[in-house]
């Protein structure tokens, strides 16, 4: 057991905090019982499961621990004091991991029937990329483009606020340009979303093969990134507010789509 706050272990992933660290070392920090299961589940590249035992008493997190053993995966225990040094928020459930990232080209995505992706555009708050990350997951989405400067979708709020989703989704990093050449190339459709559309979300047949594209929470689409969708659409608002926080209407138009796919009274699970 690792009883030392000092040791070189714990304080490299301390270090994973800072995003410059984990880009370097291609790993992320995840916490807490239900996405340290996520990582387990969907088979994420493990390499290293962090328990403190005086922690840890879930039975849940418990059976956890015993599926990694079984695995063989490695399991390294901690004090209570060691993990808490570590943890990102209070009353920490004892369970932690270390997750090597994972990340997919352009050329990789495929054009399958029903495709359903987002782009987001310089987006900045990671707690918005987390959100989103999990709706997309809710949607049966295939994964996610970050477009130019976008933030660290393995930011410890983003792995937090995706609930675990972000180790299920494929995600691709790119500049817009690069983006632009390759949707040129290809037979997917391009969505935007401005307040200036004409059309409601609601007013559109959203096509099969499909890019939903999202703009930066402060200044929306570029008119580059408009001229580039095949149909723009607007979110009527009637209250005094006039914009929608990023990730509500990310998800507002993942759900139309979804409700246009599936049906309102569906429990399919989309793969």
């Amino acid at each position: 057991m690792i009883t030392s706050t000092g040791n070189p272990l714990i304080k490299q992933v301390r270090s994973l905090r800072q995003c410059k660290v984990r880009r370097a070392a291609g790993l992320c920090y995840a916490e807490g019982l239900r996405i340290v299961a996520e990582v387990i589940q969907l088979g994420a590249e493990l390499e290293m499961l962090l328990v403190a035992p005086e922690l840890l008493v879930s039975e849940f997190g418990l059976g956890l621990v015993q599926e990694a053993h079984k695995r063989g995966l490695p399991v390294i225990e901690v004090s209570e004091s060691v993990f808490k040094s570590i943890a990102l928020k209070e009353g920490p459930q004892g369970l932690a991991a270390v997750v090597r990232q994972r990340w997919h080209f352009l050329e990789s995505i495929s054009g399958e029937e029903q495709a359903l992706w987002v782009a987001l555009s310089e987006v900045a708050d990671p707690g918005n990329l987390g959100t989103i990350l999990r709706t997309a997951d809710a949607v049966g989405a295939k994964g996610i483009i970050l477009l130019d400067d976008t933030t660290d979708p393995y930011d410890p709020t983003a792995i937090r606020a995706s609930m675990g989703a972000v180790f299920s989704q494929m995600l691709v990093r790119c500049s817009f340009q690069e983006f632009a050449v390759w949707k040129a190339k290809n037979g997917f459709s391009l969505v935007g979303t401005s307040d200036k559309a004409e059309k409601a979300y609601r007013q559109v047949k959203y096509p099969e093969r499909l890019i939903l594209l999202m703009g930066s929470e402060r200044h929306g689409l570029t008119e580059e990134q408009w001229r580039l969708c095949d149909v723009v659409v607007r979110i009527p608002m009637i209250g005094r507010s006039d914009s929608l926080n990023l990730a509500v209407a990310t998800g507002i138009v993942l759900y139309e789509i979804f409700h246009q796919r599936y049906g309102v009274n569906t429990e399919r699970q989309p793969i």
